[in-house]
């Protein structure tokens, strides 16, 4: 393979780039959902800000084409994947098995 050193490290960055879209979504819906009944402060309550934060940034991942993208760069890995552990066959030829032709 001419590209495996290349094909390598992209799929190393697509998989830490998935990881760490999907360790984001999961945190801040798991934040929301646990601080959603704190005892509040004021205006200035931290945590109120931090769940701001989570919902705007969960609201611009599902309103963009971002998880779409995500999605399909998850679906051309796997399939990247699949496609560089097939083994393809080639008919063994006289050419390819060095056959002398005598006449």
């Amino acid at each position: 393979m001419r590209y495996s050193n290349i094909n390598t490290s992209k799929k190393i960055a697509v998989s830490i780039m998935i990881a760490m879209m999907l360790f984001l979504v999961l945190f801040s819906s798991f934040f929301v959902a646990i601080e959603a009944d704190h005892d509040c402060t004021g205006d200035d309550c931290p945590v109120c800000q931090r769940i701001h934060m989570c919902e705007n940034t969960l609201r611009q991942l599902s309103q963009g084409h971002v998880v779409h993208l995500f999605a399909l760069i998850f679906a051309i890995f796997i399939l990247r994947t699949a496609v560089s552990h097939m083994t393809v066959v080639s008919p063994n030829t006289l050419f390819s098995i060095k056959v002398r032709l005598n006449n």
